[in-house]
């Protein structure tokens, strides 16, 4: 069942955005350090970059948040991968060219499964590459479940 659902906006720059647990206390290597060029979604401690198609942009971001694995969606996905996640606080921060004042709520923290999606890919490295900056051009979805 679908427990919440966020709609936010991620400022990417040099490709990249993250997301960390809100207590940045607890996150050994906060974002952007140890970030790998080219990798869709990579896996941190308490941390999760992604690699966008587009260098400088806002993307949009659709997360959601489940009592289970949700069922797989059809779609034109360009890019899709699936990690493990901690939070500590059960807050998750945004990060792109700084921390944005979103946070994702997961209600609690723990153990999690993150899947993201993503569509648009090939039509905001074109903009980007020929008008600049983009704005909502390259769309993600992140689901989160408790991982069992």
């Amino acid at each position: 069942m679908l427990l919440g659902e966020q709609e936010l906006d991620a400022r990417v720059e040099f490709r990249s955005f993250g997301f960390q647990e809100s207590d940045d206390s607890v996150v050994p290597v906060p974002f952007p350090d140890e970030s790998s060029w080219g990798v869709f979604l990579q896996q941190h401690v308490r941390r999760f970059d992604v690699f966008s198609a587009g260098h400088t942009h806002t993307a949009a971001v659709k997360a959601r948040v489940w009592d289970g694995a949700p069922d797989a969606e059809d779609g034109e996905w360009e890019e899709q991968a699936e990690i493990d996640y901690e939070s500590v606080s059960g807050d998750v921060a945004v990060w792109g060219s700084g921390r944005s004042e979103d946070l994702i709520r997961l209600g609690r923290g723990g153990l999690w499964r993150v899947r993201v999606r993503c569509a648009g890919r090939a039509e905001v490295e074109r903009v980007t590459r020929g008008e600049g900056t983009a704005y909502r051009v390259e769309r993600y979805v992140i689901d989160f479940w408790p991982k069992a």
